[in-house]
């Protein structure tokens, strides 16, 4: 029997990556520097793999930005605007499809959200001129590199048909059309894999998402073709995040040697997969979720494993993590300092490799009890812990109302009641935070480590904030922000002023590049013991005649950008959260705060992959949003943000949010994500981004004219907003600096243009 994990965090347990990549971006770092780290990486990770007792340790899962964006290099897809392709995609090229060229001034590659997960990948485009060829071969390179270190492999490489859904055609062209020459490009990969392994991973998620009919048309011709050039080695054809459903025959007819179904987040698929499992595929089941952080059930897991044995043998079963464990912190024993119980609750991607072997070893009668008894005391003292319930909380939960949802007048009554703020046409914001510099967070480390103390820290906060200001008023912004020099993380600051939180020193998960978050965990019932924002806001408020934005983050990218419990719907979870914003709101209302931003950037990321299953978490999404916000007066005005999605699908449950102003993620797609709102006829204000935060370039006043004057075409003038595609936090001064005030300039010609041009 074999085990396996689908893929290992990359970024390194002290964030290693993310260093030497922003070191390498700067010029500090030389190429072989990084390579260098990335090695070492690649070993220790295979080292866990290895020493928890796998049967293979997993290659080609490494990635230097994105696991999509390194298909695209393999597959030599670059596009044209990035210049002449060599025989090889070089580092940089690589880079700048990801980050854009800013001393070329050209624009990165969109980027969007890894299914619902809070991952982000590299939108491959595929233009009718692209001859894919073998362009870098850096799982060959990894997987011979695993071997010469001593380790078995199985290489691990996104699979074609889900590479085509997740891509877009340039200039209308069928991206499909390319199908038969990437495939024959993935089968030269797939020979030289199979010359030295027994099985390589092929990840074909979209085949338990919503695939459309070209997918389906070219998914049995394809593994036809990569079937045939696999050698000695065996396919497994690996789906997560929801069950197989009208793709199981699909999946089943694939002619791959072994299936790959999650257990975790589709455990109803199991009876019917079994019952149609051809005699001659081996199933490999994820039982251990490789997007959580408690510990398995191991008790329960074997349960599921034994029936699966017991139908179709000890040898056509494999044990594996549900998905890849990207998602997941790499070890729990960085955590020295997490509180002793609720560790003993957790488990992060070392300990679920151990997790994934022990199963392993249960099932072929090795150490039964003394491998599931301490599994099965931390799940006994979980449910046991007086932590985890809060009943007045509960009792708040029951007695909400359907008024509690609901805004006490309709948008454009609130609209006139909003008039005291006096914005022009084309009203300038940005979306929160402002550049977290080396010495915000030098000063933050040292008031931590109690080096200053906590009146020398507020008195830095303070002159932080008034420096931010005083460069918004410079600039000409007309709504603006204090900067959240305060806030670590848009989830992390509130969770910390929460109950029913905990928080890790070394969590970090990987959102895109070298972007890294540090998710909170919420093991119990969640409230608001004080304001949270107050009086940050405030004293911002103070300092300026123009309208301040009050900044929160929405209970659903709350629920979403953390490691919830799994004891409790999600829904419920949700609510909780809402009912604190919720009080929040008020708050800051009452203290003269008219203009209040609360953030859903995960709204869609939240939402089941199949279309069929999507109502009702909107249903419970939306409500929990207006619980959050319909505690204000018509005259507070209520904004939101979110980030990469597609819109057309939920565009009427964003306008059921009734937010006053939402402001979206929209520069990288040129517009074309707002088309959706123009063809709705959106009722309420909003804010496409006009330039791409996640890509140093400066955009020029020229382009984001170009861009609003587009923007026109879907939002009417009196309805349209100018600011950046997200926060600010992550960016350098200098561009910032220049990109808004590009920005500001662009929204001043505008409004000075005759009213039949604009």
């Amino acid at each position: 029997m074999k085990t396996h994990i689908l893929g290992f965090p990359r970024i390194g347990v002290g964030r290693e990556l993310k260093d030497a990549l922003e070191a390498y971006w700067k010029g500090s770092f030389s190429h072989n520097g990084l390579e260098t780290v990335c090695r070492s990486l690649r070993q220790r990770h295979w080292a866990i793999q290895k020493k928890a007792g796998l049967s293979f340790v997993a290659t080609g899962d490494f990635s230097l930005y994105d696991h999509v964006l390194d298909v695209t290099a393999m597959l030599g897809a670059v596009p044209e605007r990035f210049g002449e392709r060599g025989e090889t995609v070089d580092a940089d090229t690589y880079f700048a499809m990801a980050r854009g060229d800013s001393s070329r001034n050209i624009p990165a590659m969109e980027m969007t959200k890894w299914f619902n997960t809070n991952y982000h990948y590299i939108v491959p485009e595929i233009s009718k001129s692209l001859a894919p060829r073998l362009s870098r071969r850096k799982i060959l390179e990894e997987t011979s590199e695993a071997i010469e270190a001593g380790y078995a492999p199985k290489p691990v490489l996104l699979g074609p048909i889900t590479y085509l859904s997740l891509s877009k055609g340039v200039d209308g062209f069928d991206s499909w059309e390319k199908c038969g020459e990437i495939v024959a490009v993935y089968a030269e990969v797939v020979a030289e894999l199979g010359a030295v392994c027994d099985w390589i991973q092929m990840d074909e998620p979209i085949l338990c998402a919503d695939m459309c009919r070209q997918a389906r048309d070219f998914f049995l011709p394809a593994y036809q073709t990569l079937n045939q050039a696999t050698g000695k080695a065996r396919l497994l054809l690996a789906t997560y995040f929801d069950i197989l459903d009208e793709d199981l025959d699909l999946a089943l007819a694939s002619g791959c040697a072994g299936l790959h179904v999650d257990l975790v987040h589709g455990r109803g698929q199991l009876e019917r997969v079994l019952d149609r499992l051809p005699a001659n595929m081996v199933l490999s089941a994820g039982v251990v979720n490789g997007r959580n952080i408690w510990r398995t059930d191991l008790s329960e897991a074997l349960d599921v494993l034994r029936k699966i044995r017991d139908r179709i043998g000890e040898k056509r079963l494999m044990v594996g993590s549900s998905c890849s464990l990207l998602h997941a912190p790499v070890d729990l024993e960085a955590e020295p300092t997490l509180d002793a119980e609720l560790k003993s609750w957790m488990a992060f991607a070392a300990q679920k490799c151990g997790e994934v072997a022990v199963l392993g070893d249960i099932l072929q009668g090795r150490d039964f009890a003394a491998r599931v008894e301490p599994s099965a005391e931390a799940v006994r003292s979980r449910r046991a812990s007086s932590r985890v319930i809060d009943a007045r909380v509960r009792r708040r939960c029951e007695r909400i109302a359907p008024e509690m949802l609901c805004r006490k007048s309709p948008y454009p009554e609130r609209k006139k009641a909003q008039s005291w703020l006096d914005l022009p046409l084309f009203p300038t914001t940005t979306i929160g935070s402002f550049p977290q510099t080396a010495q915000i967070r030098a000063q933050r480390k040292r008031f931590k480590d109690q080096a200053i103390s906590g009146d020398e820290y507020r008195a830095f906060l303070e002159d932080t904030i008034r420096a931010t200001i005083e460069k918004q008023e410079e600039l000409g912004l007309d709504v603006l922000v204090h900067g959240e020099p305060e806030r670590n993380d848009m989830v992390e600051y509130f969770g910390q002023q929460l109950a029913g939180f905990c928080f890790t020193a070394n969590g970090w998960v990987q959102s895109y590049g070298s972007r890294c978050v540090k998710p909170p965990i919420i093991f119990g019932d969640v409230s608001r013991p004080a304001p949270m924002t107050v009086e940050w806001i405030s004293y911002a408020q103070s300092l300026t005649s123009k309208p301040m934005k009050g900044m929160l983050t929405g209970p659903g990218t709350i629920l979403c950008w953390s490691f919830v419990r799994d004891d409790l719907e999600r829904a419920e979870v949700c609510k909780q959260i809402a009912l604190a914003i919720r009080d929040e709101v008020a708050d800051l209302q009452a203290a003269g705060i008219r203009i209040i931003q609360i953030d859903e950037a995960a709204f869609s990321e939240g939402m089941p992959i199949k279309q069929k299953d999507r109502e009702a978490y909107l249903r419970w999404a939306v409500d929990a949003f207006r619980l959050a916000t319909a505690v204000v007066d018509d005259a507070t005005q209520i904004h939101s943000h979110m980030c990469y999605s597609e819109f057309n699908d939920i565009i009427h449950s964003i306008a059921e949010m009734d937010a006053d102003v939402i402001s979206i993620e929209s520069s990288r797609s040129k517009m074309e994500l707002l088309e959706a709102f123009g063809d709705f006829e959106y009722p309420n204000e909003i804010g496409p981004g006009v330039y791409d935060i996640h890509s140093p370039r400066v955009p020029s006043k020229e382009e984001i004219k170009g861009l609003l004057e587009k923007a026109l075409r879907s939002v009417p003038k009196e309805r349209l907003w100018v600011n950046p595609d997200c926060g600010l936090k992550t960016r350098d001064w200098p561009e910032v600096v220049d990109s808004l005030r590009n920005m500001v300039t662009a929204a001043r010609i505008l409004r000075s243009a005759p009213a039949d041009e604009r």
